[in-house]
């Protein structure tokens, strides 16, 4: 999941493209990105992720999407009024996500940007694919340099305790790839390695890609509920990991 860059660069969406060795996996599997879940349920996780930023880094903000794929978040959260810079290694992934965006092609794990330079830094579902102990713990503290004082980090990951993942990225064409789950005590000694010691811990998540469209508002009252009960929801579909700089 990472490389590191040639001093090379186009244009895309009104930005930058920086370009370096794909990301062969996901260019790859770049069209089949966005329909690999149901409609009903990205929407719900998406609707789920932008409420959760805007309730700690109200817009307008400056934010970094690491490993923003195709850029279904970055594009939410700029239609709240943020301000977004994608990242992600596939340059695949990139061209399917809408023109409005800045994008980069980069590695998270030396990320080309300034100490400081934004508000807030976000990487939704990207730790288990850069897979590496070292990257992943480069990725998180590059996170925690690039964001301001008075700023936030935001780690939302796939939770090793949860036992439906195993099941599920065996039929997503993104997991078909050397993937590592991610344990949040892993993504904790990361972040407190950076000297960062102001957070908080969320578990999140009960809306499994099966769940009909019909049901959907039912799933939502349930997951709200499982989402509060203690023991319970340690096994949530996410790790949540929030770091205030």
């Amino acid at each position: 999941m990472s490389a590191h860059a040639h001093a090379h660069a186009h244009g895309h969406g009104g930005g930058s493209v920086t370009l370096l060795p794909p990301g062969a996996h996901f260019d790859e599997i770049a069209a089949l990105y966005n329909a690999s879940l149901p409609p009903h349920v990205v929407r719900h996780y998406l609707r789920k992720r932008v409420r959760f930023v805007r309730d700690r880094l109200p817009p307008p903000a400056r934010v970094l999407d690491v490993g923003c794929g195709t850029g279904l978040l970055a594009q939410r959260l700029a239609g709240q009024g943020y301000d977004v810079v994608g990242l992600d290694l596939s340059l695949g992934m990139l061209l399917q996500g809408g023109k409005a965006l800045r994008y980069v092609q980069g590695d998270a794990a030396a990320l080309p940007f300034p100490a400081g330079a934004f508000d807030g830094a976000v990487t939704v579902a990207a730790l288990h694919h850069i897979f590496d102990p070292a990257k992943v713990a480069a990725t998180i503290a590059e996170m925690v340099r690039v964001t301001r004082p008075g700023g936030i980090v935001v780690v939302w990951d796939h939770n090793p305790l949860n036992p439906y993942w195993p099941l599920l990225m065996r039929r997503l064409p993104q997991d078909d790839e050397d993937t590592r789950l991610v344990p949040a005590g892993e993504i904790l000694r990361a972040v407190k390695a950076t000297g960062a010691d102001d957070l908080e811990v969320v578990r999140s998540g009960w809306m499994p890609d099966f769940a009909p469209r019909w049901a959907s508002g039912a799933f939502e009252v349930a997951e709200s509920v499982l989402e509060t009960l203690p023991l319970v929801k340690e096994l949530a579909a996410h790790n949540v990991i929030v770091v205030w700089r």
